[in-house]
């Protein structure tokens, strides 16, 4: 049996190794039209590779993807991080935990993934042509597939053929030709620009935990937050895109963001905070230290822009200057004028519409013998290793599916 894999990344690889290993029988070939293969998973996490997260509840596991939550939980109960974990330590690689959730790879080094999954699919007989572009694929009466590659002469025919690009136009486009719903894709996972004088030469800057909020999308989310040369980023903003990617994508990016600097205390409750401190620091220069665990730095300009003197007392502060210091703190506002990618790991919103694939295999309502995978499909997550693990168990449940039908 002739199996094609379109496309050399997460789900492609874990798709073709799946299921050669299953079935022997299948002939595995994958096409990449890149120079090299698993290029996303080379780079992500920093060169490090966030292979998936420590969530081995599926219930609470689908929490963490804004599309593809509500058809993702049968598969995780499948194939979930817990058997990635156990997939990954079986072929010699250790995986470990960070604090925040987030499983690496012992060694710190992607690479150490990239190899894992190469040796493997070569263990597995698997075939890979790099530099091969699919320039359309079509079904045959017989039920198999013809694909024609840019290059070739002739078009070649396949028993079964999976889709595991990733997001790419000319791609949806052959699936919208055959009958598919392409869910208008849009960005998400992005950091966000604003020029405000609060910011300026900050970059670099971080605070531990803020909560971040979109008032006009009705839109929040905690978590670490960095000042970049163009704005702001880090997990709290990162989740708020993966959030609001459509709702934000109406407002061409341009809206009011919230930042409470001390995490969830709110205004009312610090105000109450700072006119204790009136009494009890009461001698201390209001800008020289800083307080909730904030860069001096940043509390330096937050005290500025309540218009607080440097060399001004915090008994001497007046109940208007605490409140406006209380609403810097808690509530700053900052225009965004656009957004920025977030390193190499871009995501996108959209995709095949879900409810034209069986998640039970991953093969397409619409075209028996078409399976679909990854990012090609309307789901996506918020950072911390969600995406991958949606990529290994969309992989793994596809070629096992591939596998078996073939014997039959």
């Amino acid at each position: 049996m002739q199996i094609a894999i379109v496309g050399g990344g997460a789900a492609g690889f874990f798709a073709a190794i799946t299921c050669a290993t299953v079935n022997p029988d299948c002939r595995v070939t994958i096409f990449e039209r890149g120079k090299a293969v698993l290029e996303k998973v080379r780079v992500s996490g920093g060169g490090r590779c966030n292979v998936t997260h420590a969530c081995f509840d599926a219930h609470e596991l689908v929490k963490f993807y804004p599309r593809g939550s509500r058809e993702l939980l049968a598969p995780f109960l499948q194939f979930g991080p817990e058997q990635t974990v156990a997939w990954f330590a079986r072929h010699n690689v250790a995986l470990k935990t960070e604090a925040d959730g987030r499983m690496f790879p012992t060694t710190d080094d992607s690479r150490t993934i990239v190899d894992c999954l190469q040796h493997a699919a070569r263990q597995a007989g698997v075939e890979v042509h790099t530099g091969a572009r699919v320039e359309n694929i079509a079904p045959l009466t017989s039920g198999k597939w013809q694909i024609r590659l840019t290059a070739a002469v002739a078009p070649i025919v396949f028993d079964k053929i999976m889709i595991a690009t990733g997001s790419n136009t000319a791609v949806w486009d052959m699936l919208r030709s055959l009958g598919h719903t392409i869910v208008e894709p849009v960005p998400s996972l992005f950091t966000v620009n604003t020029r405000d004088t609060r910011l300026r030469d900050l970059a670099g800057v971080s605070v531990a935990h803020a909560t971040v909020r979109i008032p006009d999308a009705k839109l929040s989310a905690t978590g670490p937050l960095l000042v970049t040369h163009w704005g702001l980023s880090g997990p709290g903003i990162l989740r708020l895109s993966a959030w609001g990617a459509r709702a934000l994508n109406q407002m061409n990016y341009k809206f009011a963001l919230e930042v409470n600097f001390t995490g969830e205390t709110d205004t009312q409750e610090l105000t109450g905070h700072l006119n204790r401190l009136k009494s009890t620091e009461g001698k201390k220069m209001v800008s020289a230290h800083a307080l909730f665990g904030l860069p001096l730095r940043l509390w330096q300009r937050l005290v500025a822009a309540a218009g607080i003197p440097d060399d001004r007392r915090w008994a001497d502060l007046d109940k208007k200057s605490v409140a406006a210091f209380a609403g810097q703190l808690t509530a700053a506002v900052f225009q965004v004028s656009g957004k920025s990618t977030f390193k190499e790991e871009f995501v996108t919103a959209g995709g095949v519409l879900l409810k034209e694939l069986n998640f039970k295999t991953f093969e397409s309502r619409i075209c028996p013998n078409l399976y679909l995978a990854g990012e090609v499909l309307d789901i996506d997550a918020i950072t911390g290793g969600f995406n991958f693990q949606a990529a290994w168990t969309g992989g793994w449940l596809a070629g096992q599916a591939m596998a078996e039908q073939t014997r039959l």
